[in-house]
Order: C-alpha cells, then structure tokens, then sequence
C-alpha cells in the first residue's frame, strides 16, 4: 500500500499583536493541539479519520502535516478535497505559536503502511500488529537513554497501560509516556 500525500501551496498568516515566539515544544503542541481541534469535525462531516497531526522544521520550511483515513483509504481526490477546506480554515483561525508574518507548508496525507498510532483506540484496534513506539522514559527497566524505542507485537491497551510482546515476554508502556508510536510494514 503507496502512500497518497496532497501538498498545498504555502499558506501566510499575519497574527495580529502577538510578540514573536521561538520555535519550541511547548509552542509545537500548542498548534498540533489547535489544528486537530480545527480539522477533526471537519473530517468526520467528511467520513474520514483525523488519524495524526505534526507539525515540524524541514528543509523547506516548517510543515504542518495531518493524516487522514477512511475504511477503504483515501484516495489523492480526499487528500486533495480535505487539503483544500482545512487550508482556509487554518488560515483565518490557527494563531497560536506562530510568528509574525510566518509560514508553513500544509500537506494532506494518507497514514500509508507504517500508520501512526496516537489515540487510544488505535492501540486496540491494531492488535496484534508489529508496532515501534518510543516513550519518554527507557523502556522494561533500561537504564540507558537509547532504549526509549522497543519494537514488538501489539497486544493492546488497559487501563492506560500499552502491552507489547518482545522477545517472549511482555513489555507494559503508560499511554501518557508515549512520545512517537507506528504501525511497522514487515
């Protein structure tokens, strides 16, 4: 399965008296969290799934990226359909973290094969599946920093607890711990 990704011109915004604001996590989330809360509805009308939302620097500029799915998928029409009404949408009404005179790429995307995993029932519906999650703290009692990653099958959630097999044993991460999870194409 082929990812199907829609690219839109470079939206400007000009926020009116908002001092400038660096680039920061704080400020990154701030506007992932207001993106999803201005395209979820939107795409739900639609009968689609807002499955992710990032928003980061590449070498073309800052990108604000949003995942989208639907039973079936979604062809480069939706992308291009829902890129189309969530760009104006943004435009008059995403403010916060952004700078004066700022910009961003905005691109429409199917989740493709290695799909995020960010809500709950994600975790669930994608039981028994080959998973990569990487959490805020090491992962099954490591003491080193690089063993944030663990890779395994999905066994699902409980109780904001997210269950992993790996290498015959089970391995228990809290949903809230959770910094980057995706489906893997094996």
């Amino acid at each position: 399965m082929q990812r199907k990704k829609f690219k839109v011109k470079r939206s400007e915004f000009r926020v009116k008296n908002q001092r400038h604001k660096n680039w920061s996590p704080e400020n990154r989330k701030e506007i992932i969290a207001q993106a999803k809360d201005l395209t979820e509805s939107l795409c739900e009308a639609e009968g689609m799934e807002l499955v992710h939302v990032e928003y980061q620097r590449e070498q073309g500029g800052r990108t604000l990226r949003l995942y989208i799915d639907r039973p079936g998928g979604v062809s480069l029409d939706d992308c291009m359909h829902i890129s189309r009404q969530v760009s104006d949408i943004l435009d008059v009404n995403l403010e916060s973290g952004l700078e004066r005179n700022s910009s961003y790429n905005l691109e429409v995307s199917s989740p493709g094969p290695n799909r995020p995993l960010g809500k709950k029932l994600d975790f669930e519906r994608f039981k028994g599946r080959i998973a990569k999650i990487k959490a805020v703290q090491p992962v099954d009692g490591q003491k080193t920093p690089k063993n944030k990653t663990v890779k395994g099958i999905l066994l699902g959630i409980s109780e904001d607890i997210v269950k992993l097999a790996v290498d015959d044993k089970t391995v228990a991460i809290p949903f809230q711990e959770i910094t980057r999870a995706h489906l893997v194409n094996e």
